[in-house]
């Protein structure tokens, strides 16, 4: 598939995946004689990844040691598992936080549509 695409077809920029290419999240990303970018089924696989993980809010900096620790095959094993933990616990924290919001949330609706007005919290 060509840049433009993979930018469609995960709805990203070229920009964004040119970016992703230059900090090694992706690629090298192989190019045909006339320079465009070709990329390969395994190319699509790593973007999907790095896509969900930067959706749930993972830095660039956790992604580019997990991939460069991939890189290195099942010695890292141990140390990419204790990574994907910790950035697991990271995002519970997260996730909870989004929650707590999202209660309040649903209990302010609540108010308004019983047309009940708290007149101590906004």
């Amino acid at each position: 598939m060509q840049i433009s695409e993979v930018a469609k077809a995960f709805g990203l920029t070229t920009d964004t995946l040119r970016y992703y290419e230059r900090e090694g999240l992706i690629g090298p990303i192989s190019k045909g004689k006339n320079g465009i970018r070709n990329y390969t089924e395994e190319d699509i696989k790593r973007i999907q990844f790095v896509k969900c993980m930067r959706a749930a809010g993972l830095e660039i900096s956790f992604l580019k040691r997990y991939l460069q620790l991939f890189e290195g095959g099942d010695k890292t094993v141990k140390e990419r598992r204790e990574i994907l933990v910790e950035q697991r616990k990271i995002l519970k924290e997260k996730l909870d936080a989004m929650q707590e919001a999202y209660d309040k949330l649903n209990y302010k609706i609540e108010l308004y549509d019983k047309n009940i007005l708290d007149k101590k919290l906004m």
